[in-house]
């Protein structure tokens, strides 16, 4: 197993929307990382290096209760209004990710969002992902969902 974080790891999630907002519109919500923590549930993101565009460090961190889990992010390409690529760069959450927006007829935006997180190694892995893909594809799916309704109030960005 390679510890390369940019590789693509073998717990794979992918969450889509379609937001009734034009793409520009939405990737310009998707990319103001502050206001992520609006919806994403218990979850505090913050650049922590940079101008939240290519080469900065974003800080997400998920507190329930006393679990708190740190996602550091490496934004690695944008290609503004369609795809952002991250590297998830953690010591738990590691591997590529990207979003991307597909402008549709009627002002509509497909938004994919796309992760290829690392697993443990071993047997812990091989049964901790049935567990929490599940969850993790709820979630992202939920979070998703949020967000378009956010952009399409005029809430984002």
């Amino acid at each position: 197993m390679s510890d390369d974080a940019a590789e693509p790891g073998t717990g794979e999630v992918t969450a889509t929307v379609i937001v009734n907002a034009p793409a520009a519109k939405v990737f310009a919500a998707f990319m103001d990382w502050e206001k992520q923590s609006e919806w994403i549930p218990f979850t505090r993101v913050r650049v922590v290096e940079g101008d939240g565009g290519e080469g900065s460090l974003v800080e997400a961190v998920t507190a329930l209760g006393p679990a708190v889990l740190r996602d550091e992010l490496r934004v690695v390409k944008v290609n503004a209004p369609y795809e952002v690529r991250v590297v998830h760069c953690g010591k738990v959450l590691r591997g590529p990710g990207s979003m991307r927006c597909t402008a549709m007829s009627g002002d509509r935006t497909q938004v994919v969002l796309h992760e290829w997180f690392h697993l443990p190694p071993g047997p812990v892995g091989k049964i901790a992902w049935p567990v929490l893909w599940p969850g993790s594809k709820l979630s992202f799916t939920g979070a998703l969902k949020r967000f378009g309704r956010l952009v399409e109030q005029g809430r984002l960005p």
